[in-house]
């Protein structure tokens, strides 16, 4: 999606309202005039052209109610400095993509995950990749290419004696080593987005569609790095300890997690 459009559309705060209801959950128009406060015909029209440019679709259910939900999976990144002004659109990268060939500075390490971009340490002891280590123990790429912002300092000082923060050549390479962890981050972003969807998917179908499913997962994931009471969770999430307990309770039902006399944990 063109980035201009995306961003006239969400430039309508009644547009991003609706938007944040249904990452939560699908609605028909009457929910969403409620929440809004503003007339059905308005959020008719609100809804209509975010149809349109394929943010939102509908369903109808036995009842002949139409429920609209978020139609794609689309990610927009803004930038803004004295320097440059831009925005683009891009839908997540696949989860199949290799994240090792395409990053070089930069690497990911999600437990339980194949993310075929294993952890720096890794890539620099085992030598799986095209860097060879130098005999002053820096990592090199390439041709002889310097692998950090303290390498190029370094080397534009050695070779001019001149300060590197001044040094032209050095402040290239910095500019040039930065774009390419700026556009590495870029497509690190999209490949979560889409993994962050994708467990997100997983876990509805455990937990069941009627659920939050982002809130039950921000719960799962504040147990599953040690074990905790729901009140304990609800101030970690600043959320009331009642619907922490009412969550526990459920995915306690479904055998997902227990309480062990202490506190909360997965199972």
């Amino acid at each position: 999606m063109d980035s201009a459009v995306l961003l006239d559309l969400l430039g309508n705060e009644n547009r991003r309202r609706i938007l944040r209801l249904l990452s939560h959950k699908p609605c028909y128009v009457t929910e969403i005039s409620e929440y809004l406060g503003v007339s059905p015909k308005a959020v008719i029209d609100h809804l209509r052209r975010l149809e349109e440019a394929g943010l939102v679709e509908s369903r109808t259910d036995d009842q002949r109610r139409k429920y609209f939900h978020i139609a794609r999976n689309l990610r927009l990144e803004v930038s803004v400095s004295p320097y440059r002004f831009g925005a683009k659109s891009a839908y997540p990268a696949s989860r199949s993509l290799d994240m090792r060939g395409r990053c070089q500075h930069i690497s990911l390490d999600i437990p339980g995950e194949q993310t075929g971009c294993e952890p720096c340490e890794d890539r620099e002891r085992d030598g799986d990749d095209d860097r060879a280590q130098a005999a002053d123990g820096s990592i090199e790429s390439g041709a002889d290419a310097p692998r950090d912002l303290d390498e190029i300092r370094r080397r534009g000082s050695d070779a001019g004696g001149v300060d590197s923060d001044d040094d032209v050549a050095s402040l290239a390479r910095q500019y040039a080593y930065l774009e390419d962890v700026e556009s590495e981050l870029s497509l690190a972003q999209r490949w979560v987005h889409g993994r962050v969807t994708d467990v997100l998917d997983q876990l509805t179908e455990q937990i069941g569609a009627e659920a939050d499913s982002r809130f039950y997962a921000e719960v799962l994931a504040a147990i599953a790095r040690e074990t905790r009471s729901a009140r304990e969770v609800a101030r970690e999430l600043n959320a009331s300890p009642e619907r922490v307990e009412t969550a526990l309770d459920r995915l306690s039902e479904r055998g997902l997690v227990y309480h062990d006399g202490t506190g909360w944990t997965v199972s």
